[in-house]
């Protein structure tokens, strides 16, 4: 069973927490872990592309010279595909990429992503992160005496809108609660910055 240090908001250890095996001490696949950051990037994705067909062009409502009789090919309208300034043919249309992995997989995949940020001593464990009000200052303050000086992603247990928002404007951190947790960001993220109910609850819904 992973055991890692419990510390307080100053960076001094208050005692040592265990995490479950079961969720932290699995053996990383990383097969499911690539098709799980391929489905929330290909979510990601906006799919908003468009190309216009022959018809949506503006023009080419007549026939542009008759059927037969002037040696030329046959032509029905100056918007066909063959004409400069005709409609594309199997162009990108607006659509979704998002599609969704089994829900064992998705399992996996997270437990998989925890499992590999407990074997590279990437999971920092807070007792508690509380501040008064909004501030940056005092979160940059926060972090460095965790000894995060990288890519953090910081997960409380509920919505807590002092670290949220003390958050947003420190380089390289995000905030996100413990069921908004995701293998993409668990993994983008060089340190994972949690206090001890939100391992609580992350043991409690993937156990």
């Amino acid at each position: 069973m992973p055991k890692v240090a419990l510390l307080n908001q100053t960076g001094s250890k208050v005692g040592d927490i265990e995490l479950a095996d079961a969720i932290f001490g699995v053996e990383p696949n990383e097969h499911v872990l690539h098709d799980a950051v391929l489905m929330q990037q290909a979510s990601l994705r906006q799919g908003t592309h468009k190309v216009k067909n022959r018809s949506e062009r503006r023009g080419g409502g007549r026939k542009p010279w008759r059927q037969k009789g002037t040696g030329r090919a046959r032509q029905g309208t100056i918007r066909a595909p063959q004409w400069v300034g005709g409609g594309i043919v199997f162009g990108p249309t607006p659509r979704s990429y998002s599609y969704k992995l089994p829900k064992k997989v998705r399992r996996l995949a997270i437990k998989s992503a925890l499992s590999t940020k407990a074997n590279s001593e990437g999971i920092v464990v807070v007792e508690n992160l509380q501040l008064d009000a909004p501030k940056t200052k005092e979160m940059k303050q926060i972090l460095s005496g965790l000894s995060v000086d990288q890519k953090a992603l910081v997960v409380t247990a509920d919505y807590n809108e002092q670290v949220d928002y003390s958050s947003r404007n420190l380089q390289g951190v995000t905030f996100m609660t413990a069921d908004q947790l995701n293998v993409l960001d668990v993994l983008k993220h060089d340190k994972l910055v949690i206090t001890k109910d939100a391992v609580e609850k992350v043991e409690e819904v993937l156990a």
